[in-house]
């Protein structure tokens, strides 16, 4: 539960936003193959994630999917 409250806080949507940046610049600059484009579209959902305020992974522990709903929650 603690991954997810840190996921859900404004440090969390930082680490997810700049971990999605990394994944899609390492899999489209250093990479430059397909595996790179897959990486690409992988970091997409950190990415998206962080700038939407969701959290994926939430409902699997039985948590809300908006990340407002975990912070109002805690």
């Amino acid at each position: 539960m603690a991954l997810i409250k840190f996921l859900a806080s404004p440090a969390g949507r930082v680490v997810r936003i700049v971990a999605g940046l990394v994944l899609i610049g390492l899999g489209l600059l250093v990479l430059q193959n397909l595996l790179g484009v897959i990486l690409a579209v992988i970091g997409l959902v950190p990415l998206l994630a962080g700038i939407f305020d969701v959290c994926v992974f939430a409902p699997l522990f039985g948590q809300p999917f908006s990340g407002k709903a975990i912070r109002d929650k805690a």
